[in-house]
């Protein structure tokens, strides 16, 4: 049996993202549609006694954000939720690459969580228990492509594919406490909802008429400048929509031209932001190598 696994986890955005409600236990319930899009980490599982977890970060994304590369993680967290949901004892060693830019809300960390579960589930032949009890995002992170998410983000119903999709993925320094972020939500007076059912509906009929409906309550919570300030750079360049996704603080672009979405991220990274093409894609996890 294989010891040793490396996949690629691919980051989401959201679409549309609404926020309907609060639980008692403190959680809020979402409306949202998410997507998997060209962005990746790296990370490799191998079969080990004890768990541990090393990490490359890139210069560009350690500025912003220390990431905890121990206990902390929500890799080791998801290893040591497999090994006890399947009965086993042992451990492994994770090794994360950073491509997906961190506080960012494009879900790298459920990504990294679901790619350890998705590595030992292949090198273990056991079943992935409970992913949401890892953390909200990581069941879709799991399942990848296009999804109408409800609840507080367990409630994953797939939709048509809308992948191949381009897009300008950019950030800036400023990150964005999640806390403070629901926390800014609470208090908002009289707020604009994102269109989401709409949303759903011209991704299953009138994809190309989608983008009309994007649309995140957060960019109300949040107020950032840099966000302003690339949403504004994207749309000057020819962006058919701009949207922060998640609680912050990456900023998505629709682009129909693959040649000014690439001097979009140029000017972006001209200006010293984080600056990506990808399009978005139809699956979140793909296997590089089993040994």
């Amino acid at each position: 049996m294989a010891e040793r696994m490396t996949v690629r986890a691919a980051a989401k955005v959201n679409l549309a993202l609404d926020v309907t409600g609060k639980l008692d236990n403190g959680y809020h319930t979402l409306e949202s549609v998410f997507q998997s899009v060209g962005l990746y980490d790296e990370v490799t599982v191998e079969l080990a006694e004890d768990i541990t977890v090393s990490c490359e970060v890139p210069e560009l994304f350690a500025e912003s954000d220390e990431i905890p590369c121990d206990e902390r993680n929500i890799a080791y967290k998801a290893a040591k939720r497999f090994f006890e949901y399947a009965g086993i004892s042992g451990g492994c060693s994770i090794h994360i690459k950073k491509g997906i830019p961190s506080q960012a809300g494009m879900g790298g960390g459920s990504a990294d969580a679901a790619a350890v579960m998705y590595c030992l589930g292949r090198l273990t032949g056991k079943d992935i228990i409970h992913p949401e009890k890892t953390g909200a995002d990581v069941p879709f992170m799991l399942a990848g492509g296009t999804a109408y998410v409800e609840g507080i983000g367990e409630k994953i119903t797939p939709i048509a594919d809308y992948s191949g999709r381009i897009l300008v993925i950019a950030k800036g320094k400023e990150g964005v406490s999640t806390a403070e972020a629901y926390g800014n939500i609470d208090s908002l007076e009289a707020p604009k909802h994102p269109e989401t059912a709409e949303l759903v509906k011209a991704i299953n009929n009138t994809p190309d008429e989608a983008y009309r409906y994007f649309g995140n309550l957060f960019e109300q919570a949040v107020q950032l400048d840099e966000v302003d300030g690339i949403k504004s750079a994207m749309l000057g360049m020819g962006a058919l929509s701009a949207v922060m996704t998640g609680s912050g603080s990456a900023v998505f672009g629709l682009f129909a031209d693959c040649g000014k979405a690439e001097k979009c991220a140029e000017k972006l990274r001209e200006q010293g932001f984080f600056a990506q093409t990808c399009e978005t894609v139809g699956e979140s996890i793909v296997e590089i190598d089993i040994e």
